[in-house]
């Protein structure tokens, strides 16, 4: 349905090297060549720029990715509604989650799998950003993140979670004895915080400059593994959502105090490009997350 020449052009803007392009392609590096070749005597334009290597798209190039990406979209689609229709869904999901919904993400993977275990899923940690980028390029095709950055984007949102912040420090902490702080008190730790970069973090900083405070975290990481594992190891505190440690338990050493003054939750859950129909597979998803967010619901 769509040439193989083109999923070659989509390897190789995605890889941006002809030697890896090939190998993800399972071809050799002459067949790529010979391939992008006949692209530009079909299309009658030069798609890549010419050197002694990959020296990036040509605009014209950029233009024919993006049409051949939207084509293999819809041509896995097709494929995918046509085996729904003679045996159950089958076909592989992506789902691209912030750090901080890694864990709570499972109790929407596990559900999808009871319901379709022919599905293979890939989980990738990525950022807000990243995540909008790469459901634009059909590279994902979901995200997990906050809902209030789905709306921004004109995005299909169903909230699932709502999160709750906590402040976790070691055993041995002075404030290991009490079972709240306050935000203003939190700033007065040595902070283990996630990356500027990262909408968590954004949202932590809001809170501290609405408050007219600023965190200055003595260390910065873009995983919660390791800002668990640092906080367990006794030389700092960290803030992170309570759903983080909801299926994975509080790491040995650590105690968890609630956040208060002021109260601050926010909503995670599914989003997806807004743009109808949808393959057979997100359709899928999409009734999983709402099942979820019914189910969630009612037990709160």
């Amino acid at each position: 349905m769509i040439s193989r020449k083109y999923l070659y052009l989509i390897a190789l803007a995605r890889e941006k090297h002809f030697g890896r392009a090939a190998a993800a392609s399972h071809i050799s590096p002459s067949t790529l060549s010979a391939a992008i070749r006949e692209i530009e005597l079909e299309l009658g334009v030069a798609v890549v720029n010419r050197g002694r290597s990959f020296a990036g798209l040509t605009r014209e190039g950029q233009c024919v990715v993006e049409h051949a990406i939207r084509l293999a979209a819809t041509a896995e689609g097709l494929r995918q509604e046509l085996r729904s229709l003679r045996e159950e869904l089958t076909g592989h999901l992506t789902l691209g989650v912030i750090p901080t919904a890694l864990t709570v993400v499972a109790s929407l993977t596990a559900a999808f799998a009871r319901q379709h275990p022919q599905v293979n899923l890939e989980v990738r940690s990525l950022g807000t950003g990243e995540i909008l980028k790469r459901m634009q390029q059909f590279d994902i095709d979901a995200g997990i993140m906050y809902v209030e950055s789905g709306v921004q984007q004109q995005l299909l949102t169903v909230p699932l979670w709502d999160e709750h912040h906590v402040f976790l420090c070691p055993l041995d902490s002075e404030l290991a004895n009490r079972e709240t702080i306050t935000w203003y008190e939190a700033t007065h730790t040595p902070l283990c915080l996630l990356t500027s970069d990262m909408q968590n973090r954004k949202m932590i900083d809001a809170i501290f400059s609405q408050l007219g405070y600023s965190a200055e975290p003595s260390l910065e990481t873009n995983s919660i593994i390791s800002m668990l594992a640092h906080v367990s190891a006794g030389g700092w505190s960290a803030i992170l959502p309570q759903n983080v440690l909801e299926l994975i338990g509080v790491p040995a050493g650590v105690k968890v105090l609630a956040l208060t003054e002021p109260s601050f939750s926010s909503q995670t859950g599914l989003v997806v490009a807004g743009r109808e129909p949808w393959s057979p597979l997100i359709s899928a998803l999409i009734k999983t997350a709402e099942e979820l967010e019914t189910y969630l619901s009612s037990t709160t």
